[in-house]
């Protein structure tokens, strides 16, 4: 990785969109950290190598609706546990929960299969990026309502100025973000 630390070299590889989806907007593509094997690996390495910690071990590892299923999948793998999809009304086919939360125009339902978890498990809750937090605020409320205990939210990208961390934080759920942005 030469001179650059875990942090900047994934954000070397975060692909910056101008103008999408609507004019002004930066949007902080992803998927370049998912092509390369070696950054894909830095990238799943990095959640892992910290999870892996006895005091930060969750019990299950929970993935929001989408990308955060392709991160929360393979770490839960990687550290031996199961995966729980927290998907956008209408997908699951079980006896579900929900929560629905605000979007900047309108609102979001996520739901959550009854028996994802148990009481009492430690649950990691995963996701790309944090923008306002709605989603992961929801995903929260979601296994809460199960009994289970969110240990942290996690994601690759923060962008602070949206006020979607401090909003987490302020929840009393800790957040670990690998790399933040200026601007939206």
């Amino acid at each position: 990785m030469h001179d650059l630390n875990v942090n900047d070299y994934l954000k070397s590889h975060i692909r910056t969109v101008p103008d999408w989806p609507t004019p002004g907007v930066q949007f902080r593509d992803i998927t370049p950290l998912l092509q390369d094997p070696r950054v894909f690996r830095v990238l799943i390495d990095a959640f892992v190598h910290r999870y892996m910690d006895p005091a930060l071990r969750p019990d299950v590892v929970a993935g929001l609706d989408a990308r955060g299923f392709i991160l929360g999948s393979v770490v839960a793998y990687e550290l031996g546990l199961g995966f729980v999809p927290i998907r956008k009304k209408g997908k699951l086919p079980f006896t579900t929960v929900e929560e629905t939360y605000e979007l900047e125009y309108g609102s979001a339902t996520v739901e959550l299969h009854t028996d994802a978890v148990k009481p009492g498990q430690r649950v990691l809750l995963i996701d790309d990026l944090i923008a306002t937090g709605g989603t992961m605020m929801a995903g929260k409320k979601l296994l809460e309502k199960l009994g289970a205990t969110v240990l942290e939210g996690a994601a690759i990208v923060d962008l602070p100025e949206l006020g979607g961390s401090e909003r987490i934080l302020a929840s009393g759920l800790k957040l670990f973000t690998l790399v933040s942005f200026a601007g939206h």
